[in-house]
């Protein structure tokens, strides 16, 4: 360094030639700065109960989607999202910003199922995106997968497999390699590449989702109060049942999906799920109707639209079946009596459900 950078140096120092009462000054000073920035650090807009609240919001919430109808839950859900948007404009730490941008997430990512199972597609994808987006920001890498599966069914639904495989595998980077999440995910690719004819990509989705579900700890970890471990037991079942079926392979369908009921059926009271209970009996009563059987194949139809909880994805559902009983039993005049329960049940309001 030159002399005129030196001394340069020591005017903008200040203290090294300042007076020793001067430099005590500025030390004071200094310190009272100091307290200053850590009183801005921490300077906050939130009351102190407000993050427990919206923890215990969202745990609620998370429950009352298997017992309260969607719209209802929604309209609620969408309220407190809106209430969260307007905390993370106001004045927070950055962890409570962290904190605040995860419960955005949450909430994002419950809208998106609900409006699922309303049938409004483009609204799901929108809350899964931004649940995705709020993740990331918040650093939540588990979030990102829980959004990126809910994106994954949505656009399976809407006969988008491309988008639902790519879904699955940009969640499969952000979810825990030994979370049920994981298998989960897994198992959605493998379901997209059966929706796409590709059997051979069924199949090595499908392998991998085994296997991810073998290496799960003994432990299963919670979401909200909730074991999410069954989530990962209903995507080995539920989600193969289906593939099959769009494979063309009935026998492995009716096998998958028997399982699947029995599996839905002997869970408790709490966690049952009746949608996906209805799907399970839909995927059952096509694998009958491909084996030559319609009658059961009927039986079960009139079964799944009897839930107490026929969403839009078993609405759905039901029409793939009385669609495909038209084509392949066009004189089966109980095939009418179905479709005329489906249009009734299309007219219905839709009850809740959790996302298939």
């Amino acid at each position: 360094m030159g002399p005129t950078k030196r001394r340069s140096a020591v005017k903008l120092a200040g203290l090294a030639v300042a007076a020793p009462a001067a430099a005590a000054r500025v030390l004071e000073e200094a310190a009272a700065e100091a307290m200053e920035f850590t009183r801005q650090a921490e300077a906050t807009s939130l009351g102190s109960g407000t993050l427990d609240h919206l923890d215990l919001a969202v745990t609620e919430f998370n429950r009352a989607y298997s017992l309260k109808p969607p719209q209802a839950v929604f309209d609620a859900v969408l309220d407190y999202r809106r209430k969260v948007a307007a905390l993370l404009a106001g004045r927070h730490t950055h962890r409570q910003e962290r904190e605040l941008l995860a419960f955005a997430g949450w909430l994002s990512e419950l809208l998106a199922w609900l409006a699922h199972d309303l049938g409004d597609a483009r609204t799901g994808l929108a809350f899964a995106t931004d649940s995705f987006v709020h993740g990331q920001q918040a650093g939540h890498g588990e979030l990102c997968a829980w959004a990126m599966d809910a994106a994954a069914s949505i656009n399976l639904y809407e006969q988008r497999p491309g988008q639902a495989r790519e879904a699955a595998l940009k969640g499969l980077i952000e979810a825990p390699a030994t979370h049920p999440l994981t298998v989960r995910l897994h198992a959605q690719a493998a379901r997209a590449a059966a929706a796409d004819g590709d059997a051979d990509g069924f199949t090595a989705a499908f392998r991998a989702a085994e296997d991810a579900h073998r290496l799960l700890p003994p432990r299963s970890p919670r979401r909200f109060g909730m074991d999410v471990l069954p989530l990962a037991d209903y995507a080995l079942t539920s989600y193969p049942a289906t593939s099959f079926i769009w494979l063309g392979q009935a026998e492995q369908a009716r096998r998958h999906a028997e399982q699947a009921l029995a599996t839905y059926e002997a869970a408790p009271a709490a966690s049952r799920s009746p949608s996906r209970e209805a799907i399970a009996r839909i995927d059952l009563a096509l694998a009958h109707a491909l084996l030559g059987d319609p009658d059961d194949a009927i039986a079960l139809g009139h079964q799944a639209l009897g839930s107490a909880r026929v969403v839009d994805s078993v609405r759905h559902r039901a029409s793939d079946l009385v669609s495909f009983l038209n084509r392949r039993y066009p004189r089966q005049s109980a095939v009418e009596g179905l479709s005329e329960r489906l249009a009734a049940a299309r007219q219905a309001l839709p009850a809740e459900s959790p996302g298939a």
